[in-house]
């Protein structure tokens, strides 16, 4: 069986990563998401850009780490993990605290949005406009099959219509989405990396149980 990619690829290849390039995208998001949806005045607006700024900085310094020091480079990568949940706690927030719908990973506006791939701020912006022509008469998210026809919603078992989603509600939802599959990546790799440094004395018990409060069980989150 090939290897599994590096967590970091050595000697500052952070770029090239999908995980940086992921949280490079999520920090750009928010930061509009904050000039537009978040109080000026608030704390909220100020962690959320700085968690996501952190997520970004520390893979990219662990990068550069990780030619020297695998344990600095583990160190850093827990640090953006952890700046990244943070980041996904105040995303969930401001949902939960609006009432705006914390959407399933099957729901259809991010199946689309999955679909997209999108790389950029612009990218997601055009996905957002597109969603909301997908809203019918009757407030209702149309299913890419009604798209088609242009009728009333017919609606296939399993792909119910969904009620129309506010700008802030769909760009929390996506940011989210990029949120659990940047983590996931993150993840994917922490027990086998943490397994390899104990054994070689890279790691003290005391690093060890660090990163296993900070990384928890390593869950892998719906993508």
């Amino acid at each position: 069986m090939k290897e599994q990619e590096k967590l970091i690829p050595a000697h500052g290849g952070y770029r090239k990563l999908k995980s940086f390039q992921l949280a490079q995208l999520v920090y750009d998001i928010t930061v509009r998401f904050c000039e537009r949806f978040i109080d000026k005045k608030s704390r909220t607006r100020d962690q959320m850009v700085q968690a996501a700024r952190s997520g970004v900085q520390n893979i990219a310094e662990g990068s550069q780490a990780s030619g020297t020091s695998k344990k600095t480079e583990l160190k850093l990568t827990n640090v953006a993990r952890a700046s990244l949940e943070e980041l996904r706690l105040d995303y969930e927030d401001f949902l939960r605290q609006r009432n705006l719908p914390l959407l399933a990973a099957d729901h259809p506006a991010l199946k689309r949005f999955k679909a997209c791939r999108c790389a950029t701020v612009n990218e997601v912006r055009a996905w957002v406009g597109e969603e909301k022509k997908l809203t019918d008469k009757h407030g209702l998210t149309l299913t890419n099959t009604d798209k088609k026809q242009r009728t009333e919603p017919s609606v296939p078992a399993g792909d119910r219509p969904c009620a129309s989603l506010s700008d802030s509600a769909l760009v929390a939802n996506a940011a989210l989405s990029l949120l659990n599959l940047c983590c996931h990546l993150l993840d994917r790799n922490s027990p086998r990396r943490r397994r390899l440094l104990k054994k070689k004395g890279v790691l003290r018990n005391d690093c060890i149980a660090s990163e296993a409060r900070l990384g928890g069980a390593h869950e892998h989150f719906p993508l």
